[in-house]
């Protein structure tokens, strides 16, 4: 099963790869109606396909895919000097932190650094939270859990440059999601906004989910993850202890789909009967085959039996691009925004990246003489 996903990955991803080449400073987002839809540096995807790109590079040490990678991870260069988006870790962990954990080029570390300072300026210690979106007429202070994501950037750059300051911020601001985001039964809110006025809760609602109460698959996916990735890097038992609790939710989740890939939302009409987001279950499992070894419980073997259900039914044909299909992108069947009608029942760059990554963390973990 691994070796067919990353087989299939490879042919996809040069494919892909060609498709964009004569198409200078553009980098993947979807395809859709037959034709390819991409982005340019400042789209909170852009990293996706470049990390794609050195993973695969690291598995199979083709200097194509090296290639490949430098050129599209220099596409997405200019977002280290943003300020206006919180999504800066998914833009250059995914691209040149990948880059640099394969490479050590000290440019790559330079780009990461000053993009990490740049993220930091939507820090409020104050509420304990950094701004995901900016302000607008609903929302004062919006945080989304998606924020969980660009966490890891933090704590990257504490380990790299021997400065705290870094981890400091991503652990309150953890913290200030549990404390915030969070229902009784482990599910999220997407958004919650805060007031810097009061010092407080604005408002909590949805913007991709189905309802403000109902728990939207990936905000769901995206939290697991970020609380996983948080105890990875900072042995901070509260962090491990969210994490469980969240994989619980999901696992015994009545709207889990038997193939445990998710529909869009768990509490959308019809579910599980229902439009699928396959990007909610790739970030899913890569999450759980992680959670598998922290965890230090008899719980731990549970999520990696999950995971590997969630991979095998990705890597079925339901899920997994033929070659030549759909531009280059690997998996169908990822939902970006439903009530906004927007990437409905389509591939997505980042779908793609947390399924490699899941399967080459499973691989690692098997050993590569090893079936399941």
């Amino acid at each position: 099963m691994i070796e067919r996903g990353l087989e299939r990955a490879e042919t996809q991803a040069v494919i892909l790869a060609k498709n964009l080449q004569d198409k200078e400073a553009v980098l993947p987002r979807t395809w859709e109606n037959g034709q390819l839809k991409t982005t340019t540096y400042s789209g909170w995807v852009s990293g996706f396909f470049p990390g794609v790109l050195w993973m695969l590079y690291g598995e199979t040490g083709r200097q194509d895919f090296r290639d490949f990678a430098e050129e599209f991870t220099a596409r997405v260069e200019p977002a280290r000097k943003l300020t206006n988006t919180h999504d800066l870790g998914f833009m250059l962990m995914s691209s040149f932190g990948q880059g640099y954990r394969l490479t050590g080029n000290p440019h790559y570390l330079e780009v990461i650094h000053e993009g990490t300072d740049s993220l930091l300026t939507r820090w409020n210690p104050s509420l304990g939270v950094m701004m995901s979106w900016n302000p607008n007429g609903k929302w004062k202070y919006p945080v989304i859990i998606d924020n969980m994501m660009n966490l890891e950037m933090l704590c990257f750059c504490s380990r790299t440059f021997g400065d705290i300051r870094y981890e400091d911020i991503a652990i309150t601001h953890s913290k200030t999601t549990i404390k915030n985001h969070f229902r009784e039964d482990a599910s999220t809110w997407h958004v919650v906004s805060y007031d810097p006025e009061i010092g407080g809760v604005q408002v909590k609602n949805t913007s991709q989910g189905y309802s403000d109460d109902s728990a939207w698959a990936r905000g769901q996916s995206w939290g697991l993850y970020g609380y996983t990735m948080m105890y990875r890097e900072t042995h901070d038992k509260a962090f491990l202890e969210q994490a469980i609790k969240i994989a619980r939710f999901l696992r015994d989740h009545p709207n889990l789909p038997s193939d445990k890939v998710p529909c869009w939302d768990y509490d959308a009409p019809g579910a599980p009967n229902t439009q699928r987001d396959a990007s909610s279950a790739a970030i899913m499992a890569s999450a759980l085959i992680e959670l598998s070894q922290l965890d230090p419980d008899a719980e731990a073997a549970g999520w990696l039996d999950l995971a590997i259900m969630q991979l095998r039914t990705l890597t079925s044909s339901e899920y997994l691009a033929e070659p030549g299909e759909q531009g280059g992108f690997i998996l169908k069947h990822s939902v970006g925004s439903l009530p906004g009608k927007s990437e409905v029942d389509v591939p997505l760059s980042y779908a793609d990246y947390y399924y490699i990554e899941a399967l080459l963390r499973l691989k690692k973990l098997v050993g590569s003489d090893h079936t399941i």
